[in-house]
Parts: C-alpha cells; sequence; structure tokens
C-alpha cells in the first residue's frame, strides 16, 4: 500500500477540468491517480509562493530543531544503531 502525502487525490481523467480539481483542494496539494495508484502530485501555485521568497534555514535554526528534538528521535536512533 503507498502512502499519500496529501488528503486531496483526483484521478486522471478529473484532470480534463484541471481547475474543478484545484477549486476542490482548496489551495492543498493533491495526489493523482491512475488505477488506484498515485503518479503525481499537482500543487496549486499559492501553495509555493511567489518566486525569491523561498528561504532556506541557517544552520543555526538546523542545529536548534535538532537539539530540540534529540528526546522524539534518540530512541528511533538507538534502535536502528543496532540494526
Amino acid at each position: 500500500m503507498t502512502r499519500l502525502l496529501t488528503n486531496e487525490i483526483a484521478s486522471i481523467t478529473e484532470l480534463r477540468e484541471p481547475q474543478k480539481v484545484l477549486a476542490r483542494a482548496n489551495g492543498k496539494p493533491v495526489a493523482i491517480l491512475k488505477n488506484s495508484k498515485p503518479v503525481a502530485y499537482l500543487i496549486p501555485a499559492e501553495a509555493v509562493g511567489e518566486p525569491g521568497e523561498t528561504r532556506y534555514a541557517t544552520a543555526e535554526e538546523v542545529l536548534a530543531i535538532l537539539r530540540d528534538r534529540k528526546d522524539v528521535d534518540q530512541p528511533v536512533l538507538d534502535y536502528l544503531k543496532d540494526k
């Protein structure tokens, strides 16, 4: 079973009218299915943002997130260490 990365889905046939698919999704990404299997994701422009708005995390921000998540992630890391 394939895990979808969104709750919104549409079939290839529904893409004949993509504006309806996007309107139904309310700005969320849509998984496109063919024979009940995902073949693509349709990402609305408003979900991506304007060109030039992309901001990358700094090394300090990444380290802060890793420190904050250490209690959650450490048991998984300990389990995987023995594998």
